[in-house]
């Protein structure tokens, strides 16, 4: 680990160099690259350089013990004490930091959420797992684009899908994709039984031209007039759009706009990124045939959590995780929920690593 710590400093120190250079501001595509590069090691250098001064510090200490003056060893034993604490810690986050980082946390959100068993209540359940989210987004500064949304009849949402752009978006919301159940008593239900309903969420990385390679002889594109809410103009023009892509017959449809040229360029948006979590998907099962994540697969047909209302509590079953705060989470406080599956994952990735 040492020998690989050493290497990226050695590196880091390089691109210091070579960004102080007078003509780097000549190529400024070559800057950034530059730039960007010097910034990704910053924080594992800095790391490795506070662990190598607290070795530092402890062999240092260790020979104060020896010192004659008994308040200079007193001293000496506090900074060992305070030093073998840290250095663990220190340890565990090189660990961490020298795991491979995974190339879409960066990328912008495509997220999808559909009704499921459970007919009205399940709508109303998903508009409400559309507002927690938004309520994060809007915590965390990040803007949230509607893309398109199907309302069901009681108010709720039969389907709603949402771009949601920011800073580093996909690896906080990537473990949210499965079935979310939730448990309560529906407020057309006279006798206050308790119902169980659930809704699907899917969270796919936007993808971008580089991602994903689509052909315009493998598209079949629909227009055709658009249904539903939207007053007099829906049925006054063709302009809904069906795309469909025949190799893998993935189909997306948008009637939001009135436009034909913007719902064509969503529903595109949509289509690309559904094809490139589906060969991601297809990737992480291949590399990963011999183990399951602790997290799970994020396969929307694995159920995640439950929402008990009457109980106020909201269980994550991959990691076996109950906080009582349904309230505030639903408000769209899912932080805690957020970092617990990440460091859980961050555990099964150190495990495998030291099989491996």
């Amino acid at each position: 680990m040492f020998a690989k710590l050493e290497g990226l400093e050695k590196k880091f120190i390089e691109l210091e160099h070579s960004l102080a250079e007078p003509d780097v501001f000549n190529d400024q595509e070559h800057y950034r690259k530059l730039t960007k590069a010097h910034a990704d090691l910053r924080e594992i250098v800095e790391m490795f350089r506070r662990h190598r001064a607290l070795l530092q510090e402890q062999a240092e200490n260790k020979q104060l013990l020896r010192d004659e003056d008994p308040e200079m060893r007193a001293l000496a034993q506090e900074d060992l004490h305070r030093i073998e604490a840290e250095l663990p810690e220190v340890e565990q986050e090189l660990k961490l930091l020298l795991l491979p980082k995974d190339p879409l946390d960066e990328k912008n959100t495509i997220l999808e959420i559909r009704a499921g068993t459970g007919g009205e209540e399940a709508a109303l359940f998903a508009a409400d797992l559309f507002r927690m989210y938004s309520r994060f987004a809007e915590v965390k500064g990040w803007k949230v684009e509607l893309m398109s949304e199907s309302p069901s009849d009681s108010g709720g949402l039969k389907e709603v899908i949402c771009l949601i752009s920011g800073t580093k978006v996909y690896s906080q919301l990537k473990f949210e994709a499965g079935t979310h159940r939730v448990q309560r008593v529906p407020a057309t239900e006279a006798q206050g039984r308790i119902h169980t309903s659930a809704a699907t969420v899917a969270v796919m990385p936007e993808a971008e031209e580089v991602d994903v390679e689509i052909r315009p002889e493998d598209l079949r594109i629909d227009i055709y007039r658009a249904s539903g809410a939207g007053g007099q103009h829906v049925n006054k023009t063709e302009s809904a759009v069906r795309i469909t892509h025949l190799p893998t017959n993935t189909v997306v449809t948008c009637q939001d706009e009135r436009s034909q040229h913007k719902n064509k360029a969503r529903a595109m948006k949509v289509l690309a990124s559904r094809i490139l979590a589906a060969e991601r998907e297809r990737y992480n099962s291949e590399i990963s045939a011999d183990r399951k994540s602790q997290v799970g697969s994020g396969d929307r047909s694995e159920r995640i959590r439950t929402y008990n209302f009457p109980q106020g509590r909201c269980t994550d079953h991959r990691i076996n995780l109950t906080l009582y705060s349904l309230e505030r989470i639903m408000e769209g406080e899912i932080q805690p929920l957020v970092e617990a599956l990440s460091t859980a994952a961050q555990a099964e990735a150190l495990k495998a690593a030291a099989t491996e």
